[in-house]
């Protein structure tokens, strides 16, 4: 037993401030311990009773009978110091303290919370809270909680395979409540309040190593840890995540392009869908997808088969399909065949699959045709809808798909479109199947996706090599960053700093003879707003330029003028630095970046493949493959610089924000045109 699997595999627990006081917070762990049978010892701490609820009481943990494996406390906050002295002198490993008054509350509270912490762990305690309504594991039958969940006169107590851990108890133990009613069992259910030691992503990590865990269910109000993030994903174990707080502005540097449009949410995002994490919106959602984590069987692929007795559903679920990044599978031309001598004329063999009402006279339409879609290798996924069904022809649709299930091993989803009282068995008939439930087809096909995006394979980053170039200084300029990324093997336009205009003159020549002017001026990032770029400027026209350039306070840079005939496409690509580590963000650039918003964004460092991805999955991205009399562009040397911006950055100091904004994709290559460096106030300060 692991400090964290104590809330859990507890053989004994002390409840810290027991009483026996009806209605009292310190009762209830005690009523559910003994209500719900738990065979481990309980241990109640109070000095005033010799004796709660039947059960003998000690003054304190300390004089308990040991080893006491799990410590609830429930005392004021003034009092929880003392408490947990007396947990460190008893050798408990882990404490759950559900008293308040602490962060939660200010300054002074947060004080006392890093006080008690500190304490916690000079001695070896771990803690779970403050602020929090505590644990249940339902196999071993472990209460140490007092939500008022479980003094229902009637709750559903049969151990289930989902795991639900939140940061808000009161929302943790709802969404179980609303998981019970729907018909979903969870195994563990663990709040962890203020996260103050032990977070609520380090017990999914936990629990992702029980065996018969089966998904993973968490609500978070902080931003996860990164680390911690990759091993839960690499855990094997499904996960779905809802976060709070996607509002919050998130950009760190207002004149960084990638940092305004990287906000925290969206590099989130970015994060979660790389490690086959899924995020979602709301406990409708979340119980959703845990719905069809409680089955194990998965997808290989992300094409979906849509069989239906209504031409209203399957439009339904092919909308849902393509909304959801599924894809509608074509089906074999052989599965067409077979479907055209099972299906009725009036109904559709071209996916969905719509058998028509005629199932009601001949329940064998699903059987069979199920058959040839279990039996098709561009069938990943099979979602059933039907509508209206009633008694007995629910229970023959239902045995249908439960065989086509087991034969085929794919995942079937069910959308069932009716009330409960046309079929009151149906729910439960679906659940013993291993069918995951749905009302509608959109929500089926949403959890379908979420299905596909933990089981989807991935290829890992590559471990970091040693940094090729070093970080450059806070005042870096233009030039200063070109000359980093060309030894970074970056392409950037021929050019140096002209001194005079008769030097401007030169370099112009030495360029090409047309070239692009522009100023070089510490803190001026965007130099088009300030008048401070020229393109097209020539030999002739050179000296006028350089003057009014020079007159801006700084030097003045020539370059050659790259793709003079417009042939290329223009894209942004940056790095700045998250609480999840660096970040990748690339799109469509420009002087139009913020309106037309077009990115993707990805954490460092990059996997395999992870830039070509990045860019196909752009809005834009038939904009790179040549459209409306353009030639494609080279996506391949754009995704290839991705890949080496990443490698440049890797052992750049927190708190920089590189914008290189535009970059040029030419029918073949990608150049830099413009490059510009800046560094949080707290980075800046400290050089």
């Amino acid at each position: 037993m692991s400090d964290i699997s104590a809330l859990w595999e507890a053989e004994s627990i002390a409840v810290i401030g027991a009483s026996e006081r009806p209605g009292a917070l310190g009762r209830k762990p005690l009523d559910y311990l003994l209500r719900y049978g738990y065979k481990g010892r309980i241990l109640p701490v109070n000095p005033r009773s010799p004796e709660i609820l039947g059960v003998p009481a000690y003054p304190s943990v300390k004089d308990a009978p040991g080893p006491v494996d799990l410590a609830l406390i429930m005392v004021s906050a003034e009092r929880v110091a003392g408490a947990v002295d007396d947990c460190v002198a008893a050798g408990v490993k882990l404490a759950v303290i559900a008293s308040s008054g602490f962060a939660e509350t200010g300054e002074d509270g947060a004080r006392l919370q890093d006080e008690i912490v500190a304490k916690a762990r000079a001695g070896g305690l771990r803690i779970i809270g403050p602020n929090c309504i505590g644990a249940v594991g339902y196999e071993n039958r472990v209460l140490a909680t007092f939500s008022p969940l479980f003094g229902a006169e009637s709750v559903p107590f049969e151990p289930g395979t989902l795991a639900f851990v939140s940061q808000s108890g009161a929302l943790g133990f709802g969404a179980a409540s609303l998981a019970l009613e729907r018909g979903l069992r969870p195994g563990w259910v663990v709040s962890t309040g203020n996260d103050a030691d032990v977070t609520a992503l380090e017990v999914l990590r936990e629990l992702a190593g029980v065996p018969e865990v089966t998904g993973l269910l968490g609500y978070l109000e902080d931003t996860p840890d990164i680390g911690t993030l990759r091993e839960l994903a690499g855990s094997g174990k499904p996960v779905a995540l809802l976060k709070s707080g996607r509002t919050e502005a998130g950009g760190r540097a207002a004149a960084s392009h990638t940092g305004a449009l990287a906000t925290d949410d969206r590099v989130l995002d970015a994060a979660l869908r790389g490690l086959g994490i899924v995020r979602v919106d709301d406990i409708d959602e979340l119980l959703d997808v845990a719905r069809v984590f409680e089955s194990e069987r998965r997808p290989t692929g992300n094409r979906v088969a849509v069989v239906t007795t209504s031409g209203g559903s399957g439009i339904l679920a092919a909308d849902a399909v393509e909304a959801h990044g599924l894809e509608l599978s074509a089906l074999e031309p052989r599965s067409k065949e077979a479907l055209a001598e099972i299906v009725p004329a009036f109904g559709a063999i071209d996916n969905p699959v719509d058998i028509t009402a005629t199932v009601l006279s001949d329940p064998s339409l699903f059987d069979r045709s199920l058959d040839v879609l279990i039996a098709d290798d561009t069938v990943d996924i099979i979602v059933a809808a039907f509508c209206v069904m009633a008694g007995p022809d629910v229970e023959k649709a239902v045995n249908a798909l439960s065989r086509a299930a087991e034969k085929g091993g794919k995942p079937i989803l069910v959308a069932r479109t009716g009330a409960d009282f046309l079929a009151p068995d149906a729910p439960r008939d679906l659940r013993d199947a291993g069918l995951p439930e749905y009302p509608t087809p959109a929500r089926a096909l949403r959890a379908a996706a979420a299905l596909w995006e933990v089981s989807r394979p991935r290829t890992l980053p590559d471990a970091p090599r040693p940094g090729t170039v070093p970080g450059p200084g806070a005042e870096a300029t233009e030039p200063e960053l070109k000359r980093l990324l060309a030894e970074a093997g970056i392409a950037v336009p021929k050019g140096r700093i002209a001194e005079s205009a008769e030097d401007a003159v030169r370099a112009v020549t030495e360029v090409g003879g047309t070239a692009v002017l522009k100023a070089v001026v510490p803190g001026l990032l965007h130099k088009t707003e300030a008048g401070g770029v020229e393109i097209g400027v020539t030999a002739d026209t050179a000296p006028e330029v350089h003057a009014r350039l020079a007159a801006l306070g700084g030097q003045v840079l020539v370059e050659e003028l790259i793709d003079e005939k417009g042939e290329g496409v223009e894209l942004i690509v940056g790095v700045h630095t998250t609480d999840l580590g660096p970040v990748l963000t690339a799109g469509l650039g420009g002087i139009f970046t913020e309106v037309l918003d077009d990115v993707g964004h990805r954490l460092l460092p990059l996997a395999p493949g992870e830039g070509a991805a990045l860019l196909g999955g752009l809005r834009g991205a038939r904009i790179l493959g040549g459209t409306r009399g353009r030639a494609a562009v080279d996506i391949e040397a754009a995704a290839e610089l991705l890949h080496k911006v990443g490698e440049l950055v890797q052992d750049w100091p927190d708190g920089f924000a590189l914008d290189l904004n535009p970059v040029r994709v030419l029918p073949k290559g990608a150049v830099v045109l413009d490059a510009a460096l800046g560094f949080e106030a707290s980075e800046e300060a400290g050089r």
